[in-house]
């Protein structure tokens, strides 16, 4: 049997390029129109750097942190993403996953397995939203979240529907219906790994979304549950407040890019915030977070949990986030590619990973514990960070 271990998330995606259909793999990749975020959200990263010391070192070091009321084994979150077509048990691999690493988990609305399903392997599950659907819907979903256990909510505001990519967009069918699965034969066959991971439990990728069906209702299929969401009005803060008013626990709201939207999500009673750009999935242009993420701690970090979410990659690149004043960061690509490649000990080899560099960068920048890290132990060249929204 070949080995699947992997020592990078680089030599991960590498992989998984090879192992998943062109489609897949492409929805995975996302980004929008030109891919400036998409690009910026990596390379980023690349012009930070670390200032090591080389005596006094640790021979331990910690990194255990809390967000949200959540006990982290280390400053990672599982970050919710969509269908996960990559893999048959999908979340509910990606729960066990976490739990088996002392991280909590981000559920998507959009996700192929239901929130009882996931909940059920992890005890640290937030539930994602969309507004969508009104009102009442959304306490439905709200109600449902609760009494399958979900610890907290994260509220997804970054997204503007925007479509078109430069380099083109995967299809994405509504269905597998026979003439679906004909027209995607070609690809599925030249994946013959990823195809036989499916035929093996007799399935093929579920195209629906559970966690948006109304009680008793058959779940629609994505593209229902995404016209759904499409067609239902921006929320305004009052909105917001609103829905934040009807979770009585942790809340974070994602997508935070400016300075003034960090205080208002501080001000409606939110327990976190996710300086965000959707994974470069929005609006084309956006800084990094990592290039705004001072900012937003200066101004709302003493009173709200701050985390990261785009670009991570490594273990270097949490410490770095770290050290700028996120609390945690979430990894969305990144354990998808373990996921894809060998299932839930693809996404615990992708976690270790990042545990074994956090580790690495503690152990030269002399730390103790990740709570030490602070903006000294990174560089940046001049004009690197951007302040939006002051």
């Amino acid at each position: 049997m070949a080995n699947t271990w992997f020592e990078t998330v680089a030599v991960a995606q590498r992989r998984a390029e090879k192992r998943l259909p062109g489609s897949v793999y492409g929805a995975i990749i996302g980004g929008a129109e030109k891919g400036l975020s998409l690009n910026d959200n990596l390379t980023a990263f690349d012009q930070l750097g670390l200032a090591p010391h080389v005596a006094g070192l640790h021979a331990e070091r910690g990194m255990e942190v809390e967000v949200m009321g959540q006990h982290l084994s280390m400053p990672v979150i599982i970050s919710p993403t969509g269908v996960q077509a990559v893999h048959p048990e999908g979340e509910v691999a990606v729960g066990r996953a976490a739990a088996n690493r002392g991280i909590p988990m981000g559920l998507s609305s959009f996700g192929s397995k239901s929130i009882e399903e996931v909940c059920a392997v992890n005890n640290q599950v937030f539930h994602q939203m969309y507004w969508s659907g009104g009102r009442d819907v959304m306490v439905q979903r709200l109600q449902r979240a609760e009494a399958a256990g979900a610890k907290g909510i994260i509220l997804t505001l970054d997204w503007s529907f925007s479509n078109g990519r430069d380099w083109g967009s995967p299809w994405i069918p509504e269905k597998l219906d026979l003439k679906t699965m004909i027209k995607l034969s070609p690809q599925a066959l030249s994946r013959p790994k990823w195809l036989m991971t499916y035929l093996k439990t007799f399935t093929l990728p579920d195209l629906s979304a559970p966690n948006m069906a109304a009680p008793g209702q058959k779940p629609p299929a994505f593209f229902g549950a995404y016209y759904e969401w499409m067609q239902s009005t921006p929320p305004s803060w009052d909105d917001i407040a609103w829905l934040r008013s009807q979770w009585n626990g942790p809340f974070m709201v994602k997508g935070v890019c400016r300075v003034d939207d960090a205080k208002r999500v501080r001000d409606l009673g939110a327990s976190a915030l996710s300086v965000s750009n959707h994974g470069g999935n929005n609006l084309d242009g956006t800084p990094a977070p990592i290039r705004v993420l001072p900012s937003i701690v200066e101004a709302v970090g003493g009173e709200i949990d701050v985390v990261l979410d785009g670009g991570i990659r490594r273990g270097s690149d949490v410490v770095k986030a770290v050290a700028l004043g996120a609390k945690a960061v979430m990894i969305g690509r990144a354990y998808l590619w373990g996921l894809s490649i060998n299932g839930q000990a693809g996404v615990e080899n992708v976690l270790d990973v990042l545990r074994g560099g956090i580790d690495a960068c503690l152990l030269g920048l002399g730390k103790s514990h990740v709570n030490e890290l602070t903006p000294d132990d990174v560089t940046a060249p001049d004009g690197f960070f951007r302040t939006l929204g002051v």
